[in-house]
């Protein structure tokens, strides 16, 4: 029965983003959603598309691990991202009436800038978007009982998704993603009661008490250079290298005014750091309930705790509430961060190298969707990939950021606030910016110093002597 629920719960998904597809009759609606999103939509797109696998699994799974401090580049670094965004970012980019971030570039700076910082935009999307699929593997292979494999589940997941994203595109995603919030946020809030009133737990204050004895509470790095250099490149690497991305911009740039281009953004960057808490706390209560589960998935993989803990311990209408849910969580953010990469490569890096009176919205959009195909198949790969290399799936979510963070905020941030940037400027603060990262993570890639932190690092200082060595 659980299954037979989960299976209409998909199949609603598809109906929902198929009937999406009807409001979309050129490329501006299939990446836009048209400019004309009202503020509830646009809170919950930017809620839904972050609130994903990494925050259900990944992030519990880290703090059951290690403690708080573990967390600082998700939630903290990620939520940081979205207001800085909605601060800084929204309203100057809206302005510009772009259809991509990676329009930003080209018409800021130049193609070649352009064409170099999509590529690494689009690149980004693989780790982030892979660990959406990964999660959902899992979640098929918990639920039929390891009768579907995680590998099975995998390709499931990634077909589900696709099939729903490819028609519809920004409509699908945001029709499919209001649904999911409601899910998201009546069925957690619904499953922490259900927890709170077992006898083992007896309320939040137990479970939070328990945590604070046991030091999972701890926060800051010991005052040392290198735990120190660590502990705010980890808050850095989410909380700046997620701001130029597609997918960011797309929900604010798909808003119908200026105002809740800034509004929805701050309003669901601060919701969706408040409510990454619940999971936290439904997972950390399984080891109340059920020692002996949790202390034996910790062992193998903590990222099974709460859906296992889901799935023998609370009865069945909680099941289908939770699963119902949790694939909601993962679902939403697949969608949104399946179409960002696609649309960067199809708006910005092909349609470049095409003659550009031959361009039609209709071919545009044609072109996007194929990509949207092949960009799935690239998931399914690096999926597979990753499972076989036992990554976890928070980080794979924090490795995503490392490349745009090296290369592409540098541009963004003196591209809209310092009239001196020019291309040179860019030029440089890319080169170097990837260089220096990538160098850093052949030859010292547990420095002091991250990788990606020395990217940052000479990313800004390429920018600074680039554009003051050449005249304006």
């Amino acid at each position: 029965m659980l299954i037979g629920f989960v299976v209409l719960y998909l199949v609603l998904s598809i109906g929902i983003g198929l009937y999406a597809a009807t409001k979309v009759h050129n490329a501006s609606d299939y990446i836009t959603a048209g400019r004309s999103l009202p503020m509830i939509v646009v809170v919950a797109m930017v809620f839904a598309t972050w609130f994903g696998a990494e925050t259900v699994l990944g992030i519990p799974a880290t703090f059951l691990d290690e403690n708080l401090g573990g967390t600082i580049s998700d939630p903290f670094g990620a939520s940081l991202a979205l207001i800085l965004f909605g601060l800084f970012f929204a309203r100057p980019l809206y302005r510009m009436k772009l259809l991509t971030l990676g329009d930003f570039f080209r018409r800021r700076y130049n193609r070649p800038v352009e064409i170099v910082i999509s590529s690494a935009i689009a690149l980004s999307y693989l780790g982030w978007v892979s660990a959406q699929v990964v999660a959902l593997g899992l979640v098929f292979n918990v639920l039929s009982d390891g009768i579907i494999t995680q590998v099975q589940g995998i390709y499931i997941g990634a077909a589900v998704v696709l099939l729903y994203t490819l028609f519809g595109g920004m409509w699908s995603v945001a029709l499919t993603t209001l649904v999911q919030m409601t899910v998201i946020i009546i069925g957690l809030l619904w499953i922490a009661k259900l927890v709170s009133d077992m006898p083992e737990v007896n309320g939040v204050a137990p479970v939070i008490e328990h945590a604070a004895a046991a030091g999972k509470f701890e926060f800051w790095p010991p005052m040392e250079w290198a735990a120190l250099v660590t502990f705010i490149a980890g808050f850095l690497t989410l909380g700046l290298g997620s701001i130029p991305q597609q997918d960011v911009f797309q929900r604010a740039n798909a808003s119908k005014n200026e105002r809740i281009a800034v509004w929805g953004t701050l309003i669901g960057g601060s919701l969706y750091f408040v409510f990454a808490a619940v999971p936290i706390y439904l997972t950390y209560a399984a080891t109340l309930v059920d020692p002996a589960m949790t202390t034996a998935l910790l062992a193998d993989d903590a990222q099974r705790v709460l859906p296992t803990f889901v799935k023998t311990h609370l009865p069945l209408y909680a099941q289908i509430i939770f699963y119902g849910a949790l694939l909601s969580v993962i679902m939403s953010t697949a969608s949104g961060t399946l179409l960002a990469p696609s649309v960067t490569i199809s708006e910005n890096i092909i349609k470049e190298f095409m003659p550009h009176h031959r361009m039609s919205q209709k071919k545009l959009l044609w072109i996007t969707r194929s990509v949207v195909v092949v960009f799935t198949v690239l998931v399914v790969f690096y999926s597979l990939w990753s499972l076989q290399s036992e990554t976890s799936i928070h980080q794979m979510v924090e490795n995503a950021y490392k490349v745009t963070l090296a290369c592409a905020f540098v541009p963004l941030v003196t591209g809209l606030y310092w009239r001196r940037a020019n291309n040179l400027g860019a030029g440089l603060s890319i080169v170097l910016g990837l260089a220096a990262w990538i160098a850093m993570e052949f030859i010292s890639p547990e420095a002091a110093l991250p990788p990606q932190f020395a990217g940052l690092i000479a990313s800004a200082m390429g920018m600074v002597a680039g554009s003051l060595t050449t005249r304006r």
